[in-house]
């Protein structure tokens, strides 16, 4: 998992609240295990016009969002059914940071695992930043996570939470995997100990 400790860059304003799980990767997509490929499917229903073309009002197929890094929404983005498709989708279209009001609990918690940083902000907070990516749409956005401020240029700087194992994680790129191996040693102490302690296992 790549390390996540400071991301500048375009910020995509999506005006929508409960966006679900569906709508960020659709049912039909979800039969690869594979994590790269799902980008191009991101959002499929309302990117795609039926004969595959893009959408020419949805957001995201527009330039300089189509850049984008972060991504700004509405209140309890990613709830609905329980798929870890949805944060690989965001993540391969190019999205590390999303920033709302509100998430869904599965959807939050797999972002972290998967080197996503979901922020959550006041209503008000989001809304500025929404108008100020919508109006200034090349300006970047910064995100700290060592300092967990949101800050553009000298407009303002947000401050946010994050608990502090999920910060330790992200900033050292530690999926569960990760977690694991960092305990190597231990783990290889503790089955040569017990080899000598049962040789029959």
């Amino acid at each position: 998992m790549e390390k996540f400790t400071k991301l500048s860059g375009i910020a995509a304003p999506l005006r929508m609240i409960n966006v679900d799980t569906d709508i960020i990767i659709p049912k039909q997509f979800l039969k690869t295990i594979k994590r790269a490929g799902l980008g191009k499917h991101a959002f499929n229903d309302i990117r795609y016009n039926e004969d595959g073309s893009e959408k020419a009002d949805f957001i995201l197929n527009r330039e300089p969002y189509r850049q984008a890094k972060i991504l700004i929404t509405g209140e309890n983005f990613g709830c609905g059914s329980s798929r870890e498709h949805a944060p690989w989708a965001i993540l391969d279209m190019g999205f590390t940071c999303v920033i709302a009001e509100s998430y869904g609990d599965i959807f939050y918690n797999n972002s972290f695992k998967n080197g996503i940083l979901p922020i959550r902000l006041p209503k008000e907070q989001v809304e500025i930043l929404m108008k100020e990516v919508e109006e200034n749409p090349s300006a970047p956005i910064e995100v700290d996570l060592e300092k967990q401020t949101i800050t553009r240029g000298n407009k303002f700087s947000f401050p946010f939470e994050v608990e502090s194992f999920r910060k330790h994680c992200l900033i050292n790129g530690l999926d569960d995997i990760g977690l694991t191996e960092v305990k190597g040693t231990k783990i290889s102490a503790f089955e040569n100990d017990d080899k000598n302690k049962r040789p029959w296992i």
